[in-house]
């Protein structure tokens, strides 16, 4: 009876994507009695044996990695309950199917499992014909097996019952009038618990009159399935705000709350802890301020627990690093998740991804260390934190400067301690679904504030008042430092101690972090470049009404779910980006190998100059595998391949750089026929003037390249150019390790051009250049461009929708 009556408060596994591993749940399980949650489900819809093969019993191997599951949660005073998904394809009326379910969790129970679940969510409602002669509707077929198996395990003191209404949302017509729930109300046994995810499958809050219509129609206090930290529905979004939307006082009409929190285990841990500061709030009879539940002082809690697991120095599966004789810290390869694969919505999608037919396998990452070894680990921190370590990625082949090497180029530190500002700074960025975090609020309103007011500095419109422009630059300045601050935050994270933090954050870090480089990137571009209204070829009026005006969670609305707009914060800003829409500019895989090399991407400046004509001077020669001596002129490379941009369409032009300078750049021409008509006019001769043929002594190399410079301002066909009228030029790009870094330049520039009017590129490839073809493939920019033809030999095509 008093199982019966404890109110459940924990963790349900129960995501789309790859499950914990056995010493992810160990951890897991210290966490919770820590914070005196005592439930935890095991649910993993991607545990074939749990939802596409439940008929199938587990191997000896597989009850043995159970058994030590449950025990291990026993020993820390959690109830473990073992959920199983038969509704699939199970034949409710099949004597077969029903020995089967008992068989399979008869098993369970005989390894000392003494709690249950049966989960009919994410289902088909229609019956088989052998099921709609046997049961008078979908809701009396599950009924009916569930009492039959709750009674044959010999009614367990918690056994849970999901029905496939599990929301309001899903309820037809609603709530009060749902005949499935009515019935399940009226024939479930009473002592079986109910469900429930609130109003919406993700709901941003419950409600004491919400839970009391359910509680009336199904004669019982549901158990709430919380979602609200679940991530499995977009791969671009991570949640790290604090429990939040549940007021204390809802326990007195639950049976329970489990959060079904985010895929990444490491990101789970403010969730969790503020859940049992939650929990613990709710059991303080005294109406005392410091016993309240505030959502806010929860998180500043578990931030300062949290900044001790994440500076403990610790490997994927929590295993310590451990110094070899050189002192470098031992690290193994990143293997950063890919939830490409997984369906649309966490528990409304019926495909299933190709994982390890169960989870609780041996090639789970190596035991986690108990108490004691993390708190001697602690002891160990300082002396790591100041060890060498060589870079996780670096550009390979970096281009010499005077004579001199610059291997070590760029890199953001080695091993150390994230601080307290920027982990704050981490959980605003990745907040809750419904809801940014402070720092990205000031961000988006920045950018939005930014965009709409960027007449004030435009290039050729009329002057602003003075104050007016002040404004706009201070707010600039803002928003490129935090833009700067986020991309310190993905460096740290990176040079951070525990590797185990960095597998799992590391995606939604670096996706934020590029996105950012754009934003800051476009910002920059506006002051100065962006056309006014007195232009022909565009205007910010004109251009703007193609980015998003309002975020994501604008469109949303309050009754919408998170998955109506997908891709977080970073999906807001690329939303409020001229080419917001071209989702391929911005969804990549992350790098194998991350690395902690801190980049900017900015416009060009003059300066600039002399830095590009060495870098391509540098990359032409190692091309060709000639020699600086064989040239007579320095500047005939870069005088081709960059020239004519940077003296005659310099705005849309951006630099790549890192800590040490210049590592790239990427030209645009607007339109292409009055950039033509400039060249012969003025650049043509100019070159002619600065390498004039001397007698029979000129260098034939130098020859030739003034020749191509010529034939490089070819006529194109007006049917290329009425669609493309822009052209992008990518000769300077180097080759980098990080190569979405890259196609973050590029976005840049095709920002750009799409602000002021453009709505079509293309680039110019000769088939005989096999380095530009590798590397334009590496990038991705057929993809990135929407290729459709090629209008002639060597010419890439885009469109910019």
């Amino acid at each position: 009876m008093e199982e019966k009556r404890r109110f459940l408060c924990g963790v349900v596994e129960g995501f789309y994507g790859r499950p914990w591993s056995m010493d992810q749940r160990k951890i897991l399980f210290q966490w919770m009695q820590l914070w005196g949650l005592n439930t935890y489900l095991y649910g993993p819809k991607d545990d074939l044996k749990h939802r596409l093969l439940w008929r199938e019993v587990y191997s000896p191997e597989e009850e043995g990695q159970l058994r030590t599951l449950i025990v291990e949660a026993q020993s820390r005073g959690l109830q473990f309950v073992y959920a199983l998904s038969p509704g699939q394809d199970i034949v409710f009326s099949s004597s077969c199917d029903l020995a089967l379910l008992k068989r399979k969790l008869r098993q369970v129970a005989d390894l000392g499992c003494q709690a249950f679940a049966i989960l009919f969510d994410d289902i088909d409602a229609s019956m088989c014909q052998a099921d709609s002669e046997a049961f008078a509707s979908f809701a009396h077929a599950q009924v009916t097996v569930t009492n039959e198996v709750y009674r044959f395990l010999g009614e367990p003191p918690v056994f849970l019952f999901c029905p496939t209404e599990y929301c309001s949302s899903l309820c037809s017509p609603s709530v009060s009038k749902s005949p499935y729930l009515q019935t399940v109300g009226e024939d479930l046994l009473p002592d079986i618990s109910v469900i429930w995810t609130g109003s919406k499958v993700i709901s941003r809050k419950l409600s004491v009159d919400g839970l009391a219509e359910v509680e009336s129609v199904l004669q019982r206090p549901p158990l709430i399935w919380d979602n609200l930290h679940a991530n499995d529905y977009d791969s671009r979004r991570l949640f790290l705000g604090p429990f939040k939307g549940r007021e204390p006082e809802l326990r007195s009409h639950l049976r329970g709350l489990l959060l079904n929190p985010n895929c990444e285990f490491e990101a789970n841990y403010i969730p969790l802890h503020t859940l049992g500061s939650w929990l613990r709030a709710g059991k303080e009879e005294t109406k005392d301020e410091e016993f309240e539940y505030c959502p806010d002082r929860a998180l500043t809690a578990a931030l300062h627990d949290w900044m001790e697991e994440l500076n403990q120095p610790l490997l994927a599966g929590r295993q310590s690093m451990r110094t070899d004789q050189r002192g470098y810290v031992q690290t193994s390869r990143c293997k950063t998740s890919d939830r490409s694969d997984r369906p649309s919505t966490f528990r409304g999608a019926p495909a299933v991804a190709k994982l390890p037919v169960f989870p609780l396998n041996s090639s789970s990452p190596p035991s986690s260390p108990t108490v004691e070894e993390r708190e001697r680990h602690m002891g160990e921190k300082k002396r790591l934190s100041h060890s060498s370590q060589q870079p996780l990625g670096s550009r390979p082949g970096p281009l010499p400067s005077g004579g001199q090497k610059a291997q070590g180029r760029g890199m953001c530190g080695g091993k150390g301690l994230l601080s307290e500002s920027q982990v704050r700074l981490m959980v605003g960025l990745h907040y809750l679904p419904h809801e940014h975090g402070p720092s990205a609020q000031k961000l988006l309103q920045d950018l939005t504030w930014l965009k709409a007011n960027c007449h004030l500095v435009s290039t050729n419109g009329k002057k602003a008042q003075p104050q007016k422009v002040e404004e706009w630059h201070g707010r600039a300045s803002r928003f490129l430092s935090l833009c700067e601050d986020i991309a310190q935050l993905h460096c740290s994270v990176v040079g951070g101690a525990n590797r185990a933090v960095l597998y799992d954050l590391y995606p939604y870090v670096w996706d934020l972090r590029n996105t950012a480089l754009v934003a800051k990137a476009f910002v920059c571009w506006l002051d100065g470049r962006v056309q006014s209204d007195s232009s022909a070829l565009g205007s910010w009026r004109n251009c703007f009404h193609w980015c998003g005006k309002t975020t994501g969670a604008d469109l949303m609305g309050g009754d919408s779910e998170p998955w109506v707009f997908k891709g977080g914060l970073s999906g807001d800003v690329q939303m409020l980006l001229p080419i917001g829409s071209c989702n391929e500019l911005f969804t990549h895989p992350p790098p194998l190998f991350p690395t902690s090399r801190l980049y900017n991407v900015r416009p060009y400046h003059s300066k600039d100059k002399v830095e590009l004509y060495r870098m391509v001077r540098q990359l032409h020669l190692r091309t060709q595998g000639g020699q600086e001596s064989s040239i007579a002129h320095p500047d005939v490379i870069g005088d081709r391949c960059l020239g004519p941009c940077l003296a005659l369409s310099p705005e849309y032009s951006f630099i790549l750089e890192d800590e040490l300078g210049v590592c790239g750049c990427v030209l645009g021409i607007l339109e292409v026929r009055s950039f033509a008509k400039r060249c012969q006019a003025s650049w043509i001769p100019a070159m002619r003037d600065k390498y004039p043929p001397k007698g029979n002594s000129t260098h034939p190399n130098t020859q030739d390249l003034i020749r191509l410079i010529e034939e490089d301002q070819g006529e194109y066909p007006d049917s290329l150019l009425h669609h493309f009228p822009s052209q992008v030029r990518l000769d300077a790009l180097p080759e980098l390790v990080d190569i979405s870094v890259s196609r973050t330049l590029l976005t840049a520039l095709l920002t750009a051009l799409k602000a002021n009017g453009s709505q079509g590129v293309f680039c110019e490839v000769q088939p005989t250049d096999r380095q530009r073809l590798e590397f334009l493939t590496k990038l991705g920019f057929l993809e990135i461009l929407r290729g459709e033809a090629r209008s002639r030999e060597g010419v890439v095509l885009g469109r910019l929708l």
